[in-house]
């Protein structure tokens, strides 16, 4: 057995495998791995290595413990027995073995007799090869791991879920088959329950077993339960497999009056080898292939797209533009302004002496003419508008105001497509009727 010095070597290692900040000891899960590191340790003094190895190390622990008349070993009855094997490696496998407590010798009798652990490890692989060659989908090892403990008195949370987890898979794959409509496969499957159908029934009557005890914890009664329900679930599969079979006995196709059917002519086929299935092709198949297969549309697409299309894509350019220098605004064209009607309003009110109505002041020829003059007004005294340069702040900065009286209805006016206009006037001001006097 490894001393205490080797024991800080693996814990240094184990806790290298974590994150930073990650205590190993602190994981609940590694925590029933750390308790049975001793265990753990002697499997791993027996399975590590290459399987030549290990299959001569399980060869001399068995044959030490098959012996129930005289359970010590003396050296040279060690060598007797196993004489088939090389000395050398007969006595390395048996001091590795004495060195991981599979093996204990005794220095008062100078024998070897398997230790504890060796035991353990015997018993649990005897168990393991016992079922090794049953079609159970290991549940016959799980429910008989199940029944141990039950009978004990020693119920495990890790022994009823492992058998959810089995059972859980089994109905899986079972659904799968149903949902692929195969005859092959759901035959398949009814044979996969029919070889498990014994245990799951086994796993039954221990689930009940167990469920009816009073003095059982919570998880393993959750546990129990659930197990039971994937039971019932397996049981009530093979009612379903035979719905599906009638469903698919139903639309089988007849092979004339032969009495074979299209599932015989599957059966059969799959039970040829292929070497068999490729003397059939001999003298069948013509080459070249005849092109009734080909549906013309899809293949005029594919030829469209491989003579035209690639070779349009081919050519195209992709690539961008060079940088080019933007043009100066005094070379882009612009259209000359007509302000032949602003000009000739502002002259007119240049004009203006003495108050005049708002209704003489918007004379024009149609309504566009009069509704432009009207926005013009709103122009007179703007001291924003009368800061720029322009027609309309020439406009702006002449001497007059516009008064509008709110209070005043609507009037009537004789102005071209206009029937109300407001009540108001422009007065000029009073310095400029003194200058336009002079």
């Amino acid at each position: 057995m490894s001393g205490p010095a080797d024991t800080t070597v693996h814990d240094e290692r184990l806790q290298d495998l974590f994150r930073e900040g990650v205590v190993a000891e602190d994981l609940p899960v590694l925590f029933p791995l750390l308790r049975g590191r001793g265990l753990l340790r002697a499997f791993s003094a027996l399975f590590h290595g290459g399987e030549a190895q290990v299959l001569l190390r399980l060869l001399v622990l068995r044959t030490l413990g098959a012996r129930t008349h005289a359970t010590e070993w003396t050296p040279q009855e060690i060598r007797d027995q196993l004489a088939f094997v090389d000395p050398v490696k007969l006595e390395t496998v048996v001091q590795r073995l004495k060195d991981h407590d599979l093996l204990v010798y005794d220095t008062e009798t100078m024998r070897y007799r398997v230790g504890t652990l060796g035991r353990k490890a015997l018993g649990a692989l005897a168990t393991m090869l016992e079922f090794e060659h049953d079609d159970d989908d290991g549940l016959g090892y799980l429910t008989a791991q199940l029944a141990a403990g039950q009978s004990l008195g020693r119920i495990s949370t890790d022994e009823f879920g492992h058998l959810l987890s089995r059972l859980t898979e089994l109905k899986e794959d079972f659904d799968r088959a149903v949902l692929s409509g195969s005859e092959h496969r759901i035959r398949r499957a009814s044979e996969r329950l029919e070889s498990v159908w014994t245990w799951v029934e086994k796993g039954t009557e221990i689930v009940a077993a167990i469920t009816s005890g009073e003095e059982l914890e919570p998880a393993i009664h959750r546990l129990a339960q659930a197990v039971g329900r994937a039971q019932s679930a397996l049981l009530r599969q093979a009612g379903v497999f035979q719905r599906e079979l009638n469903k698919i006995d139903q639309h089988r196709v007849h092979l004339g009056r032969t009495g074979l059917s299209s599932s015989d002519l599957v059966g059969w086929l799959r039970a040829q080898d292929v070497a068999s299935l490729a003397g059939f092709e001999d003298g069948q198949l013509l080459l070249p292939l005849p092109a009734s297969f080909l549906h013309d549309q899809i293949a005029l697409d594919v030829a469209e797209y491989e003579l035209l299309e690639r070779e349009r894509l081919a050519a195209a350019s992709t690539a961008l533009p060079s940088a080019e220098e933007p043009p100066d605004t005094a070379d882009l064209p612009m259209d000359e302004e007509d302000l032949r009607f602003l000009e000739e309003w502002h002259a007119e009110l240049a004009t203006i002496v003495a108050p005049r109505e708002l209704e003489s002041t918007l004379v024009g020829g149609d309504y566009a003419l009069s509704a432009y003059r009207l926005s013009l007004l709103g122009l007179l005294g703007d001291p924003e508008s009368a800061a720029l340069e322009g027609g309309t702040a020439n406009l702006a900065r002449l001497p007059l105001s516009l008064e509008i009286d709110a209070e005043t209805p609507l009037i009537k006016t004789d102005l071209p497509q206009i029937a109300l206009v407001s009540s108001g006037r422009l007065r000029p001001h009073e310095g400029a009727k003194d200058s336009n006097d002079a």
